[in-house]
């Protein structure tokens, strides 16, 4: 397992031979729980396959880090810029939470607030590359922005809010 969590910590080298070793050193570990399992110790055989079952399952995303300079390692640093984010929101708002829009528009704004840490963008690199996908986004965040409206108009009259649904579900059933 140290070896493992030496491997995972270097820096110098590229995410395929990162993947390639580990999966020698996770085979090793499979081969080594199954002659502990033949010598009588199930708990560290139990143990070794535990932890090679679940480093199997990480292993999609694991290796992406590596190739690409600047995303995060781990979990910690990964929260980190979260609460980087949030934190310098708050300070420029002057709010004491999140803002509302973070909320729904997250999954954009928390990207761009990260890209423009790393340097100036030019107007060719915010040009959508491919545009359906844009605008399959865009519909996304405008479903959420929609969805959190009638959320607030709810929470300001219910009784106007439910008497409107009311009325939407009776012009429903009502024959033509």
């Amino acid at each position: 397992m140290r070896r493992v969590a030496r491997l995972l910590g270097r820096d110098d080298l590229p995410g395929a031979r990162v993947r390639r070793r580990l999966r020698v050193l996770t085979g090793r570990m499979r081969a080594a729980a199954g002659r502990a399992e033949a010598e009588g110790e199930s708990d560290l055989a139990e143990g070794l396959r535990h932890f090679v079952k679940v480093s199997d399952s990480y292993e999609p995303g694991l290796f992406f880090c590596y190739d690409v300079a600047g995303v995060p390692r781990t979990n910690n640093d990964l929260e980190h810029l979260f609460g980087s984010h949030r934190y310098h929101e708050r300070r420029a708002s002057g709010r004491k939470v999140a803002s509302p829009g973070l909320v729904v528009r997250g999954s954009v704004r928390l990207v761009a607030g990260l890209a423009t840490r790393l340097g100036a963008v030019s107007g060719e690199e915010l040009a959508p590359r491919d545009v359906a996908q844009w605008r399959q986004l865009r519909q996304q965040l405008g479903q959420r922005g929609a969805a959190r409206t009638l959320q607030r108009r709810f929470r300001r009259n219910p009784k106007a809010y439910l008497h409107d649904l009311e009325e939407q579900l009776l012009k429903q059933r009502l024959p033509a």
